[in-house]
């Protein structure tokens, strides 16, 4: 298989799976929007064997050290029968992705299947902001760091921006997600946080369950919604360390999360009555705005 074959595999992928990534990765340049699609595709592959749920726990853990394995010999070797690693070999190679980084991305995504404490009622929770901050770091921050390297940047202080804006995208999906992944045996709410509004993991079943929302539960969604807006700041910041023929990309991104962030807030923070997106049309709209500001870029340079 060709390096080109290995990349045209990346994109469908990408394009089947990777919905609001997906439209960011369309205003980069071809060299650029390849790349993306082969860390997309490498990310998928690790949630797909974390989250099948057709396999017990031990079974996945079992397949994902095997595909890991197969991934570092991939990295060893410099060759691959598997088109996602040949097109991520290259990708590493183009654009300096330390293979450290894609460790941590996967040890982000196998948290998931390792023991943690439990709640009284057998939940998977977290106890402090802080350990939601490093599960953040691992699953979304590390993302970031790769996504700029392919970008390009020159001043350091890009990596603690998209370290942070990462953690915004994460929280967001977490305040989207909540009725899911409590159905799932999973509260990605803090339990600090909860015992500050007075608010019990048994209670965040029961909203999922179809329970109405007390006031206390909707400013508890709200006060973690406001830390994530705090770190919304740091993509603004971010933008403009960012290569200009990747700007709108990055701007495109943001824009999808920060309006699905909004979105929630507006809803008073019910993300119990029905799930919370931003539209497609919409997501096309800010498509647009950011060929735009491609053009414009690429005018300018």
């Amino acid at each position: 298989m060709t390096i080109a074959e290995a990349y045209a595999v990346c994109r469908t992928i990408a394009q089947r799976e990777a919905k609001n990534f997906y439209y960011s990765f369309r205003v980069l340049p071809e060299h650029k929007r390849n790349a993306m699609c082969a860390v997309y595709a490498f990310m998928r592959r690790a949630d797909d064997i974390s989250d099948d749920e057709t396999m017990p726990v031990q079974q996945r853990r079992e397949v994902m050290a095997q595909w890991l394995a197969a991934w570092r010999e991939a990295r060893r070797s410099g060759a691959s029968d598997d088109p996602v690693f040949l097109a991520l070999n290259d990708t590493q190679t183009r654009f300096a992705i330390a293979d450290a980084l894609l460790e941590e991305l996967v040890q982000g995504t196998t948290m998931d299947l390792e023991p943690r404490p439990q709640s009284e009622n057998e939940l998977q929770t977290f106890a402090t902001f802080e350990e939601l901050y490093r599960y953040c770091y691992l699953v979304a921050s590390v993302v970031g760091l790769v996504c700029i390297r392919i970008f390009g940047y020159t001043d350091a202080r890009a990596e603690k921006l998209a370290e942070e804006t990462g953690i915004a995208f994460q929280l967001t999906n977490i305040l989207r997600d909540v009725k899911e992944d409590a159905e799932r045996g999973r509260i990605y709410l803090p339990l600090d946080l909860l015992h500050e509004f007075g608010v019990s993991v048994d209670r965040v079943e029961m909203l999922a369950g179809g329970a109405a929302m007390e006031t206390k539960e909707r400013v508890m969604l709200d006060a973690l919604g406001s830390r994530a807006e705090r770190y919304y700041s740091s993509a603004d910041r971010l933008l403009p360390l960012i290569d200009p023929d990747s700007r709108a990309a990055l701007w495109v991104l943001v824009e999808i999360y920060h309006r699905l962030l909004h979105k929630i807030a507006k809803a008073d923070s019910d993300v119990f009555s029905e799930r919370i997106s931003v539209s497609t049309p919409a997501k096309m709209a800010i498509l647009g705005q950011g060929v735009l500001m491609t053009l414009r870029n690429r005018v300018a340079s």
